[in-house]
């Protein structure tokens, strides 16, 4: 223990050497120096500034969409059956009156040839009523005697029916000339009165009138007389406005012809309907079944899309959506495409919007002028609507406009202590344009 604390003493004892304790002191001072040149660098380094310039600056609003076609076409066979071919898949280019599909036809055409048939007998049926003659009419009185036998009113009645002068004479008319026309009447049988009881006392002749001519009454008809009813019958019976109206055997006749017609036009078209053939060039999306597949009829069977003209489709919150108008131009990138930017234009806003749970969003349909033939549909894009743009105004990178709370603005210039008030115009993402408060060339901080 004591031989320990002997050495332990020499070493404190021993003297450190002038040229360790030169190290230390360059060290030290180095490591001074460099904190207080750091220090003083931080404080003089000047902030960025820029010149004010002339310029574009463009407003613009920004969402992600997906390419859609431009319209899509659900396609079905139009009679129920079994699939025999399939002669597409999805994702292949079709043309015009290409054929997609086939359906078993056989039932559709057995349905054909019984409405031809059908059709063929309603003809046959009307042609038969058509050639056979009129019904025959009953016979109708035309002369007073054949009306009414024996005179009477009712000779007296189908006289007037022909246009005949009727005379009634009363009791003791001796139907002698009227002295005072120069010409005789006709001479009548006397017809009994209806009326028993005469003008005058019973059984005193009528007192001849002042003209020559006797008392009694003189009928002259110059109207029909009512008609029998069976001379209005019409042909088939019928009545007009009878209950029988609509009994017609030959009216019935030519509406089933009419219903034939209609069935066999029916038939036809779900005959063609069996083979699916594509209305426009497109892409088939999808194909519903395959080959032995049992169908119904209007079920989708191939989803076509048209590609001629493929469009965008985006949501945008109802803040940007109030500045978008149809007509507006816009850029699209697709995605993996970087630097391919697509032109379109606005086509369609949504009246209504669609509350997500957080903000109400507005539907946006874009139109691309020239998109690629390989363009992917579903492809998610970036899209830029551009809402406003102006050109040959002064502006400064929009970093170093600070809004305040009233909606007014300021910048600062470089080497001012305090900020100065602009008034500002189109805000665009990169650039706001400076309307006044500013001269071109002026250095502003980057920063507000």
């Amino acid at each position: 223990m004591g031989f320990h604390l002997h050495v332990w003493r020499a070493i404190r004892r021993r003297p450190v050497p002038a040229a360790t304790t030169a190290v230390l002191v360059a060290v030290t001072a180095a490591v001074g120096a460099a904190a207080l040149s750091g220090g003083a660098d931080r404080t003089a380094a000047p902030a960025a500034t820029v010149r004010v310039e002339r310029g574009e600056v463009t407003s613009a609003v920004a969402a992600t969409g997906s390419v859609r076609p431009s319209a899509d076409r659900g396609l079905a066979f139009t009679a129920a059956g079994t699939v025999t071919e399939v002669r597409v898949r999805p994702g292949v280019d079709v043309t015009v009156g290409q054929v997609l599909a086939v359906l078993d036809d056989g039932e559709a055409r057995a349905e054909v040839t019984r409405t031809e048939q059908a059709l063929a007998d309603a003809r046959a049926a009307l042609d038969d009523l058509e050639a056979e003659e009129e019904p025959d009419t009953p016979a109708c009185a035309t002369s007073p005697a054949a009306a009414a036998p024996g005179g009477g009113a009712g000779g007296a009645a189908a006289a007037a029916a022909t246009g005949d002068t009727v005379r009634t004479t009363s009791p003791g008319d001796t139907g002698s000339p009227n002295p005072g026309t120069g010409s005789e009447q006709p001479s009548h049988s006397p017809a009994p009165s209806a009326d028993p009881a005469p003008t005058g006392s019973p059984g005193s002749p009528a007192e001849p009138s002042p003209g020559g001519t006797r008392n009694g009454p003189v009928a002259t008809a110059t109207a029909p007389a009512p008609a029998d009813p069976g001379c209005l019958a019409q042909p088939g019976g019928s009545r007009p406005g009878g209950a029988d109206a609509g009994a017609d055997p030959l009216l019935r006749a030519h509406q089933q012809v009419t219903a034939a017609q209609l069935a066999l036009a029916e038939a036809e078209d779900r005959l063609a309907g069996t083979t699916i053939t594509a209305p426009v060039d497109g892409r088939v999306l999808s194909v519903a079944g395959p080959v032995g597949a049992r169908v119904s009829a209007g079920a989708r069977f191939v989803e076509l899309a048209v590609v001629d003209g493929m469009q965008v489709t985006a949501t945008f919150p109802e803040a940007d959506a109030g500045r978008i108008a149809v007509g507006q131009t816009a850029t699209v990138t697709p995605a993996g495409r970087s630097g391919t930017d697509l032109a379109a234009e606005v086509v369609q806003l949504d009246p209504v919007g669609a509350n997500d749970g957080q903000v109400v969003r507005f539907g946006v349909r874009l139109a691309l002028d020239d998109a690629p033939d390989d363009l992917l549909i579903g492809q998610s894009a970036a899209v830029r609507i551009r809402i406003a743009t102006v050109t040959d105004v002064l502006r400064v990178p929009a970093g170093a406009v600070r809004v305040r709370s009233d909606g007014s603005a300021t910048v600062l210039l470089a080497g001012a202590a305090e900020p100065r008030a602009v008034v500002t115009g189109v805000r665009g993402d990169q650039f706001v344009e400076i309307r006044s408060g500013l001269a071109e060339g002026d250095l502003v901080l980057a920063t507000g």
